[in-house]
């Protein structure tokens, strides 16, 4: 799964599945051996959990990168390499 971001311990992965019908578009953020995914359309979780602090900072992280998220998505899908996109600092 391609890493798209990594900031203070969080790793931002998105799967990739060209042609094959997928959900919403989504992110995966790890931390620590937890796990989480976001919708991008609307950033909120779909499922997994992290600690408060890294919900926070991954959430936040998201709103900035909403356009990017959803190019990489797009990218993906159709099978292309995603670009990074730039973390918290």
């Amino acid at each position: 799964m391609p890493e798209l971001a990594r900031f203070y311990g969080i790793v931002i992965r998105m799967y990739m599945e060209p042609g094959a019908p997928h959900h919403r578009p989504h992110f995966h953020a790890y931390y620590q051996g937890e796990m989480a995914i976001y919708a991008v359309d609307a950033i909120e979780i779909l499922a997994g959990s992290l600690p408060r602090r890294q919900l926070r900072l991954v959430e936040a992280w998201a709103e900035l990168h909403r356009d990017e998220l959803l190019a990489d998505w797009e990218r993906l899908q159709a099978g292309q390499a995603p670009l990074p996109i730039v973390p918290l600092q």
